[in-house]
């Protein structure tokens, strides 16, 4: 049991700062400005659901589409390490004239919001390959012993489902969120979130490298 919630606790703390809904509750709220309160919950809840399949698709089957081309999985650490980096950076230098997300801010704003739910709201804004790549990398560390596999089954999906939950939490109640935090509060949130998403890419590209090391 303890091996479960430790593997649970893994896998909702590596996915959490990528994913940082808070990041991007500032983001749908511009969107959804002229959506009322329950049409906002109701995208939230979309996007949470197909942020989920989403998460499972990459935790479960990620793997074997890398296997089917070929693809080792230190060399997914290193490329997937590198985005979140990358994305992490640019999230840590952001400045208000300069937002990363606001060509996506562009493109759904004025059009109808619950048909954008999956694209560009699910991906790229809330799930995008720098969170693809570490779900695809946690997922082929499972062990993959019968019993062990379904406990590691049974933590991917609880971890997931904790994260989109997360997703549905700031999203559908983005307005208050926003009250509550405040505009220097959520400025803050999301400098933590980007330093914590750079060291998370740094660890997990030094991950990649030893395991090509290992491999010489």
């Amino acid at each position: 049991m303890n091996d479960a919630v430790k593997q649970t606790i893994l896998i909702f703390g590596a996915l959490f700062p990528i994913v940082n809904p808070l990041g991007g509750t500032p983001i749908f709220l511009s969107i959804t400005r002229e959506a009322t309160s329950g049409e906002r919950r109701r995208l939230a809840w979309r996007i949470a659901v197909n942020s989920f399949v989403l998460l499972l698709a990459s935790l479960f089957v990620g793997t074997h589409i890398l296997s089917f081309f070929g693809i080792s999985l230190p060399v997914v650490q290193v490329g997937g390490g590198l985005i979140v980096i990358s994305t992490g950076w640019t999230m840590l230098n952001w400045k208000p004239e300069e937002d990363v997300r606001e060509a996506v801010r562009r493109k759904a704003a004025g059009s109808n919001v619950m048909g954008q739910a999956f694209y560009p709201l699910t991906l790229p804004l809330t799930v995008g390959p720098g969170t693809i790549s570490v779900a695809v990398t946690l997922g082929a560390n499972f062990p993959h012993h019968p019993f062990v596999s379904v406990m590691a089954v049974v933590t991917g999906v609880v971890g997931s489902l904790l994260t989109a939950l997360t997703v549905w939490l700031c999203y559908g109640f983005s307005e208050r969120l926003a009250r509550l935090i405040g505009e220097t509060g959520m400025g803050v949130v999301m400098r933590l979130s980007s330093f914590l998403l750079v060291c998370i890419g740094v660890q997990i590209v030094w991950n990649g490298l030893s395991g090509l090391v290992k491999t010489l």
